[in-house]
């Protein structure tokens, strides 16, 4: 057991100055494109799909939050905000860059989740259209968006509490997946999972639910450590939103149609990981 915890917090710790590095360019770049890239959602119409997926796929802090909120504000379509959550990627980018995977890999992943997330989001808003389109459309509703990237701290102090919680987030699964691999065997562990081409998928996908970083930190650190295939990695992280996904139980009217669109995106996200695994790929 001391091996154990040695050699997890050895490895984690390993990571601090990546992931500092990488969340101070992050903070940097939102905070400097944060207004714009609310703004080009808004103004973005029938292509919301296409523009939500493209910038979901920069793990931009709270960006799914955002989302969620001008969703709830009727200001961008459901189709959009389905494109955001599939296609945000939270902690992955970070993760995988402080481990050092290829470049080639981390863009076939993101390249994925961005189409996954535009197709799908142009189909919901296709049946959303057909559904609706003798109702008029709803009125955009002024919703106070609430803050959840300590921004006021400066971008340094931010990253700082990001890269601290990841940190612990990476520590603490480390310590799990190493404990599981111990005491079961990784072979066995990876056979299993590898060779469910619809139970692994469906599992990621309860991962994905979870509101905030964990998913996505317990799903990439399952991939990088050989438990999990690329299918099943993926099939994970289109279904995780992050906290927006708690935030849109706060913010969003309707407790029913919020259950809906988290059945949705995680129907998309299993059904997506499926075919994947199906049809064979391999990163």
């Amino acid at each position: 057991m001391i091996d154990i915890l040695l050699d997890a917090s050895i490895d984690s710790i390993k990571l601090i100055p990546f992931l500092f590095v990488t969340y101070l360019i992050m903070e940097y770049i939102e905070h400097k494109t944060k207004d714009k890239t609310k703004q080009a959602i808004k103004k973005s119409g029938k292509y919301g799909p296409l523009i939500g997926s493209i910038l979901g796929v920069f793990p931009q802090c709270g960006f799914s939050v955002s989302a969620t909120n001008l969703y709830a504000a009727r200001v961008i379509t459901l189709g959009t905000l389905i494109a955001v959550y599939l296609s945000t990627s939270d902690e992955m980018l970070p993760i995988f860059l402080s481990e050092a995977v290829p470049i080639t890999t981390i863009l076939t992943i993101l390249g994925i989740k961005l189409v996954v997330g535009m197709i799908a989001g142009f189909c919901v808003d296709f049946v959303m259209r057909l559904r609706y389109k003798d109702e008029e459309e709803e009125k955009i509703i002024d919703l106070c968006e609430k803050e959840h990237c300590h921004c006021e701290h400066g971008i340094v102090k931010s990253s700082f509490k990001h890269t601290l919680n990841i940190f612990l987030f990476i520590l603490v699964v480390t310590i799990i997946i190493n404990i599981a691999i111990h005491f079961i065997g990784e072979e066995q562990i990876s056979g299993y999972l590898q060779n469910q081409p619809i139970l692994g998928p469906v599992i990621a996908g309860v991962i994905g639910l979870i509101p905030n970083c964990a998913a996505s930190v317990i799903l990439t650190q399952m991939y990088l450590q050989n438990v999990i295939s690329v299918a099943t990695l993926i099939s994970g992280l289109l279904v995780g939103a992050g906290v927006g996904l708690a935030v849109l139980f706060k913010m969003n009217k309707g407790i029913k149609q919020n259950f809906k669109i988290v059945t949705l995106l995680y129907g998309i996200g299993v059904i997506a990981g499926i075919v994947i695994e199906l049809i064979g790929v391999h990163i």
